[in-house]
């Protein structure tokens, strides 16, 4: 059965990260939470769009915020990225078998590989 709830949290989670600045953000933030300054350091982008990329990325579940004194730190929410991560890895894994058999069938039987290794050599020897 479909889930169209985890359809549309993987659609908005695989449309953040579809922009380099946001998948950026989240390699930085795998390092540990970050202000919105910290964020837009390696950017040459203004403070107001590097909120507008963290909304984003927050509205798809990815970050979220807290409070600290005058701080606001952005945290990589790892939960929401090993949802992505099993997602992926569900259709690897299928498609990793489906070589495999693929692979087995296209595999010489032995008998057969050695017949024609003979018939190779015998054909240079000529």
């Amino acid at each position: 059965m479909v889930d169209h709830n985890e359809d549309a949290a993987l659609d908005a989670a695989f449309a953040a990260l579809a922009d380099p600045v946001r998948r950026a953000m989240v390699a930085r933030l795998s390092r540990g939470p970050a202000t919105v300054g910290e964020l837009a350091e390696p950017f040459d982008i203004t403070l107001q769009a590097v909120s507008k990329h963290i909304g984003v990325l927050e509205s798809a579940g990815l970050v979220w915020r807290t409070r600290d004194a005058q701080r606001r730190p952005v945290h990589l929410d790892a939960a929401a990225l090993e949802r992505l991560t099993s997602w992926i890895d569900r259709y690897r894994l299928e498609a990793e078998a489906r070589y495999r058999r693929l692979d087995a069938v296209l595999e010489p039987h032995p008998a057969e590989h050695s017949n024609t290794m003979q018939y190779r050599t015998k054909e240079k020897e000529s």
